[in-house]
């Protein structure tokens, strides 16, 4: 399966509005959820891509470093569940307890929020700042599957870091990359392919 890299989001975009059900407690969690954070971080991950399992541990650790900090996290799974049944909300909420992560997982079932923002792979982040206005959106790291390098976050955190701190916006940022999100037959958006 070839990797597929971020669209790379326009800097200063107002982070698009999303509605979707929690599959871990069930509750529906919305961008209104997280006006007057200092940040928001938005990754769209799914349970079986190796990209995000390599990273699994350690976005949950970011989360537990970042959320007293005032970022809130949400991660989105928007796979085609059909053709991809270990992307289920039920399977996600496996995932979810299983990594004990300390954020919502959201399932975009019909893929309109992922398309809403542009999202391509899996993992795909993107970190908005206090106004909800894309402050950041590339890799976790440079860490892959097979290239021996030790998933640290140092690309997220720094931005976050410059983010808290009323920086400007790191200058280099580099796609995430992984696997294409997968989309539903006939749903597949223009950027896609």
């Amino acid at each position: 399966m070839a990797a597929v890299k971020s669209t790379m989001l326009e800097l200063g975009t107002q982070a698009p509005h999303f509605s979707l059900q929690d599959t871990v407690t069930g509750k529906t969690v919305s961008l209104d959820n997280y006006k007057g954070n200092r940040g928001l971080l938005v990754m769209f991950i799914s349970n079986h891509c190796p990209y995000v399992k390599l990273i699994k541990e350690h976005i949950a650790k970011f989360a537990a470093d970042y959320m007293p900090k005032g970022i809130a996290v949400v991660a989105i799974a928007a796979n085609d569940v059909e053709n991809y049944p270990d992307d289920s909300p039920e399977k996600m909420k496996e995932d979810a307890e299983k990594y004990g992560y300390p954020f919502p997982y959201l399932f975009d079932e019909t893929q309109e929020v992922a398309k809403a923002y542009k999202a391509a792979c899996t993992p795909d982040f993107f970190l908005f700042d206090e106004k909800q206005e894309l402050y950041y959106r590339g890799q976790f790291d440079d860490a892959r599957p097979k290239n021996d390098i030790t998933p640290t976050g140092k690309d997220l955190r720094d931005a976050a870091g410059l983010m808290l701190a009323g920086e400007e916006a790191p200058e280099t940022q580099i796609p995430s990359i992984g696997c294409n999100i997968k989309w539903k037959k006939g749903n597949e958006p223009e950027y896609f392919g």
